[in-house]
């Protein structure tokens, strides 16, 4: 059974509460007020439950066919269409550029689009997730020329791209990449690529016409290591037509996601055109990743919300044993509905308040990427900071938030929620790789310690913390307020002090801050939850429908019974690298 519905207004409230009104006042989105969004949700939603749900479950059981002759790979019955469906209706291109095809709306419209499409069907999602950050790319660093040839038909989805840069030999040290890409002597700007790529995600496919590949590869005498690396476009069919040398030579079997074709990629001096400068491919190719970055986080939420949706239509009709409290027995029946049980009730409850924790951190966040990019002054800024520091946050406790709430929703259902009547085991298939792809989890920590800490001399990290402060100050007028800014005082506090120790024992030993980073990670994240939440709160403590007073009591569980975990990450924090790196390597076999 999958059950979903949209939530389309819980989405309007947390664009109104974190700032959608400075982007409806640039000239530029003046056509994208609150009415029209909620509509356009709304119509998105409508299209995407009835179309993509469907064949979510068809995706799983089928799977993909490859042909080892052609390297065709064709996607699940119906698959194709609903793409179609997707295109036609101009979903895919919203949030790209006009001047480009696109709808010109505002990333923070993309992004809730983006959750709903993921958790109706994750697998289908990832093609034009893939195909977005491909745009971004381009618009970035490419030439005027490269714009005009390749961004119209990727920006209304009629092509996708995808980015190629794990080999069989290196993965996240992309330092180690053997791809070499050769000048072609008598066509400037064309170079003939071979190489091989493996974990490419919709690297092959039968949605669309054409496959424009982002593919990182070396010069002759290129440097050694990460600077020696470009970046080149290079198409499944050249812009004149003709097939091109890249190939898929096989799929991987996954554990999950089972309609995304994940590729491995042959190149046999494949036609090729240069995005960029020589050897700074990473710089665009990074512009790529930081938007799948975001991307993937939602992913968390995504599955994370339809597990719940699951879990809670399960637990509303499932009776099982009597409730403990006398008053609350139903007359008549052998047994009580499982919502009066108050573990139930804790299950549901950890999910529905970090889901809609994640939710609102992530549309505060795709507002700041809209600021950062089309705001002014001071406001750019400070927008961009923020947005620099939180992507680690957001893409590793958002998967592993999400995962862990599969879990528990999948718990709520008992033993039916391990078949596959009730599709939560695939939910959990589908998203444990988010934790994995785009950087795994630990290597978004070492950024959030090694990069994005001290970038700009610190100033992310303290317009994070003026931003809570400000906010602390101006709630706490409000008495009712009291509840959630003491919380989030203390939390906040327990960041400064571990990002004092990140700091101090980085700077005399590296290895004691990768062995707290992940960690420390977390105690950001919830931090930045508390301050999410407490936003949130305020903006309802004073209101009296039942939407907000419900708001509330969601704000203050966040706070009394999931934000307290951050205290057990806190020795761990000091505790340090000692007992981990203790061992020989030896030791770490079996005796």
């Amino acid at each position: 059974m999958q059950t979903y519905r949209a939530p389309v207004k819980e989405m309007c409230f947390l664009l109104e509460t974190f700032g959608f009104d400075q982007l409806t006042a640039l000239e530029r989105f003046s056509a994208y007020d609150m009415q029209t969004v909620e509509a356009m949700l709304e119509q998105t939603a409508a299209y995407l439950t009835d179309r993509l749900l469907p064949l979510n479950k068809v995706g799983d059981e089928q799977g993909l066919k490859w042909d080892p002759e052609t390297g065709a790979v064709t996607t699940p019955d119906g698959f194709k269409k609903a793409y179609q469906g997707l295109v036609e209706n101009g979903y895919l291109g919203i949030t790209a550029p006009e001047a480009f095809g696109g709808g010109g709306a505002p990333e923070s419209l993309g992004v809730l689009i983006g959750e709903m499409t993921g958790a109706c069907n994750k697998s289908l999602s990832m093609a034009p997730g893939l195909t977005r950050g491909l745009v971004e790319a381009l618009i970035a660093h490419g030439t005027e020329a490269q714009k005009d040839a390749w961004l119209g038909k990727l920006v209304t989805g009629e092509w996708t791209g995808t980015m190629c840069l794990t080999e069989p030999q290196c993965g996240t040290d992309l330092g180690l990449i053997r791809t070499k890409a050769v000048p072609v002597a008598d066509k400037e700007g064309v170079y003939k690529l071979s190489g091989t790529k493996i974990w490419i995600t919709f690297g092959e496919h039968d949605l669309a016409e054409n496959i424009v590949h982002l593919v990182l590869a070396r010069l002759p005498e290129a440097p050694e290591g990460i600077k020696g690396i470009s970046c080149f476009i290079v198409p499944k069919v050249t812009l004149d037509g003709r097939k091109n040398a890249i190939k898929c030579v096989g799929l991987e079997h996954k554990m999950g996601i089972h309609a995304s074709p994940t590729c491995v990629m042959e190149m046999e001096e494949a036609e090729g055109y240069m995005v960029g400068v020589p050897h700074k491919g990473m710089r665009t190719m990074f512009v790529m990743m930081n938007s799948a970055r975001l991307n993937v986080g939602i992913e968390g939420v995504a599955l994370s919300e339809i597990a719940y949706q699951t879990a809670f239509a399960f637990a509303k009709d499932r009776r099982q044993s009597r409730s403990l409290d006398p008053a609350k027995r139903e007359e008549g029946t052998a047994a009580d509905n499982i919502l009066v049980h108050p573990d139930v009730r804790r299950m549901l409850l950890n999910v529905k308040s970090t889901n809609e924790g994640m939710r609102a951190l992530g549309a505060w966040m795709a507002i700041l990427i809209d600021l950062a990019h089309h705001g002014e002054g001071q406001v750019k800024e400070e927008a961009g900071d923020l947005v620099a520091l939180l992507t680690p946050v957001v893409k590793s406790y958002f998967t592993e938030q999400g995962f862990e709430n599969i879990s528990e929703a999948m718990q709520v259902c008992g033993g039916a929620g391990y078949t596959t009547d009730w599709s939560i085991e695939q939910y959990m298939r589908d998203e444990r790789i988010a934790m994995i792809y785009e950087g795994t989890n630990h290597i978004q920590a070492l950024d959030l310690v090694g990069r994005k800490l001290p970038m700009n001399g610190g100033r992310p990290v303290r317009v994070f913390a003026a931003r809570m402060g400000e906010f602390m100050a101006s709630a706490a007028r409000d008495p009712a307020m009291g509840e959630f800014i003491a919380p989030l005082k203390e939390v906040s506090e327990a960041l400064h002090a571990a990002t004092a120790i990140v700091a101090e024992r980085g700077m005399q030993d590296p290895e004691e801050a990768a062995a707290i980073a992940s960690n420390y990670l977390n105690v950001f994240a919830y931090c930045a939850m508390a301050y999410i939440w407490a936003r949130q709160a305020h903006a309802c403590i004073n209101e009296t429908s039942a939407y907000h007073r419900t708001k509330v009591k969601t704000a203050r569980y966040f706070m009394n019974r999931v934000l307290p975990k951050y205290k057990g990450l806190m020795p761990l924090i000091e505790a340090g690298k000692a007992d981990m790196m203790a061992f020989d390597v030896e030791e770490l076999e079996v005796a």
